[in-house]
């Protein structure tokens, strides 16, 4: 009985550990290289229908993004909304499936051989 209540307290905390981890960390990013890119183009756009028929617009990029080195690599990524000319972004790029994730940073954020080349 003992063993059945320690072994069902494990589950229970090995369940909550990876809740709260789900919660808590961007999968998007984890191994993830990382680059900054600044919008400086209307994006192309392209219109769509989901599965239950509601009717969506995704927002096409293709800018330069430029590593902390300063090393650059075309970013072809697409958001939800039309973003902000002339905003900062850092970009999560993997190997194998691109651009993963981006947020927008603030330009002072940005390591110095980036920022040179975003100007």
């Amino acid at each position: 009985m003992k063993k059945l209540f320690i072994s069902l307290i494990v589950i229970i905390i090995i369940i909550g550990g990876v809740a709260i981890a789900g919660r808590f960390i961007n999968f998007h990013r984890l191994g993830a290289d990382t680059y900054y890119v600044k919008i400086t183009q209307d994006p192309k756009t392209t219109n769509g229908r989901a599965s239950d028929g509601s009717a969506y617009t995704d927002y096409n990029y293709k800018l330069p993004g430029y590593d902390e080195n300063g090393k650059e690599k075309d970013m072809d990524f697409f958001a939800q909304k039309n973003l902000r000319k002339d905003a900062y972004l850092e970009v999560f790029w993997k190997e194998d499936r691109g651009v993963t994730s981006y947020e927008e940073v603030k330009k002072a954020d940005i390591p110095k051989k980036a920022a040179e080349k975003l100007n």
